[in-house]
C-alpha cells in the first residue's frame, strides 16, 4: 500500500506543513500540490467544494507525493466513508464534542473488527494499491476537531478513544466558544491558554496535535511548541494576498495620486 507520509513524518518526530483548499477546481489543487506541501486538505465544510468537485481535486493531488486529506462537513458516516473510498488518506471531522462522537468517528473510518466502515474502496484501490483492504486501518489518519467549550470539558475522554490518531484545533471557533475574538494566530489569552492545554493533553495521550494558522510565522511558533500538523492559510487567501501585492506595486508606480485607475 502507498505510504502515508504523515505517519512517517510523525514517527520521526517531525511536523507536517499542510495547505488548505477551498477553491473547487482541480487545476488550482494540482498547482498547490506541486508547491511542496506535505499534505493538502480539501475543505468540504467551509470551502466552496462539494463531493463532485473533490474527486478531480484528489486526482490532481495524486500527481505528486502530497498526502490528500479531506475535512468533511460533519460527523456523518456516509460522507466519511465516501471520502475515504475516493482516496483520501486522512479525514478531519469538525465539532467532535464528546467521547461518543470520537468513538463514532473512529468506527466510521475503520473496517471491522475495529469499526463499521462499509467496504467499497473504488478509487482508494487505484490510489493506494491492491492491499488497501488489509492495510487501510493502519494507514488512514483520523483527526477530531477540538473547537468548542464542550469538547474542552470532555478533552481527556475524547483523547483516550482508541484509534483516534490526531486532533485538529480550529482557533476561530474555539475562540468564539470562549468569548474571544475569532482569529487564527494572535489569539486572546483565554484561547491561548486553552490551546496550550489541548496540546499538553494530546501529548500526554500520545495523540498528534494539529492547528490552523494564518501565517508561516504563526505556524512555525506552534511547531516550536510541539504541534506536528500545521495549516498555513488557504489557496483562496494566498491567491488574494499575492494578487493584492501585485496590484499595490502597480498602483504605486503608475496611478496618479488623485486617481484610482492606472
Amino acid at each position: 500500500m502507498r505510504e502515508n507520509r504523515l505517519r512517517t513524518l510523525w514517527k520521526s518526530g517531525g511536523a507536517a506543513v499542510n495547505g488548505w483548499l477551498a477553491i473547487p477546481n482541480s487545476f488550482s489543487a494540482e498547482t498547490m500540490a506541486h508547491q511542496g506541501w506535505d499534505s493538502l486538505t480539501i475543505d468540504l465544510q467551509h470551502g466552496m467544494v462539494d463531493y463532485q468537485a473533490m474527486l478531480p481535486m484528489l486526482q490532481a493531488i495524486s500527481t505528486t507525493d502530497t498526502v490528500p486529506v479531506v475535512r468533511v462537513p460533519w460527523l456523518e458516516p456516509g460522507i466519511l466513508m465516501k471520502t475515504l473510498d475516493a482516496g483520501a488518506y486522512g479525514v478531519i471531522c469538525p465539532m467532535v464534542n464528546t467521547r461518543e462522537d470520537a468513538q463514532k468517528l473512529v468506527a466510521y473510518t475503520h473496517y471491522a473488527p475495529r469499526g463499521t466502515r462499509s467496504f467499497g474502496p473504488v478509487r482508494a484501490l487505484l490510489y493506494s494499491g491492491a492491499d488497501y483492504p488489509e492495510q487501510a486501518n493502519d494507514t488512514i489518519v483520523t483527526f477530531a476537531m477540538i473547537e468548542t467549550a464542550k469538547a474542552l470539558d470532555n478533552l481527556d475522554d475524547i483523547l483516550s478513544v482508541e484509534g483516534l490518531d490526531a486532533i485538529y484545533i480550529g482557533p476561530s471557533d474555539l475562540s468564539l466558544a470562549l468569548g474571544c475574538r475569532p482569529v487564527f494566530d494572535e489569539v486572546d489569552p483565554k484561547a491561548a491558554e486553552a490551546i496550550d492545554h489541548i496540546l499538553a493533553r494530546a501529548k500526554a495521550h500520545g495523540v498528534v496535535a494539529g492547528i490552523h494558522n494564518g501565517t508561516p510565522e504563526g505556524a512555525l511558533a506552534r511547531i516550536a511548541k510541539g504541534f506536528q500538523f500545521v495549516t498555513v492559510s488557504s489557496d483562496a487567501r494566498l491567491m488574494a494576498a499575492g494578487a493584492q501585492q501585485v496590484v499595490a506595486k502597480m498602483r504605486a508606480k503608475t496611478a496618479p495620486a488623485s486617481a484610482g485607475g492606472y
